[in-house]
């Protein structure tokens, strides 16, 4: 069984070491872990938010954040974060360059769009980044999912992914959440939706073999 692992906005903007942006409390440790993922798969896909300082969501702070927005493809404010050219665009120090993946999206670059999962480019889900469409071309039927953060964009991504016929596997050591509560509430639903939450290695291991053995049946 071919299996694709996805780095999901693994970005400096998303951890402490950008404390003006969307620090994730331990987003900074994830990039080993999402290594120690990637092993699993033969094909390695990664995205990045790439926004404009002047997007329309765009708010001065933090208390002005997640206001509802009455926009097709920007539903919440945000501050501003991982504006290419910042150190909040770059990826977590051991990644791959983004040119070394075998596939990766940019999201969000136009000011109106704030698009969470990497699979489109709309919030609904009808401009596709190709995500879906490539792995398709290249007979992947699992994916293995972590990145940054937990409750918003890695649980798009993955929601997108499984409603693709993919099986989706979210690997949590290579995960951080904005909240506890919002890391607790993505996991039940995506969990409702098949979606297989691995708690370590050995989970992770385990479930992929699982899997193998179930598409040789």
């Amino acid at each position: 069984m071919k299996i694709a692992t996805f780095d999901v906005d693994a970005q400096k903007g998303f951890t402490s070491l950008c404390p003006d942006e969307l620090p994730v409390p331990g987003g900074h440790e994830i990039a080993a872990s999402l290594n120690d993922m990637a092993r699993r798969g033969t094909l390695r896909l990664g995205s990045k938010d790439a926004h404009t300082p002047n997007a329309l969501w765009v708010v001065e702070g933090y208390d002005q954040m997640l206001q509802p927005l009455s926009h097709a493809n920007s539903d919440l404010t945000w501050v501003s974060h991982c504006v290419p050219g910042t150190p909040g665009f770059e990826l977590l120090d051991t990644l791959p360059a983004p040119i070394d993946y075998d596939f990766f999206v940019w999201k969000g670059v136009e000011p109106d769009l704030h698009p969470y999962g990497a699979c489109y480019h709309d919030l609904a889900g009808k401009r596709s980044t190709g995500v879906i469409e490539y792995l398709q071309v290249a007979g992947v039927k699992a994916v293995v999912v972590g990145g940054l953060a937990l409750d918003f964009c890695v649980k798009n991504t993955s929601l997108q992914l499984r409603s693709a016929g993919l099986e989706v596997l979210l690997y949590l050591p290579a995960c951080r959440a904005i909240s506890e509560a919002g890391a607790t509430q993505a996991i039940e639903q995506m969990r409702a939706q098949g979606i297989i939450i691995c708690a370590d290695s050995g989970a992770l291991d385990s479930e992929l073999a699982r899997l193998e053995e179930s598409d040789h049946e």
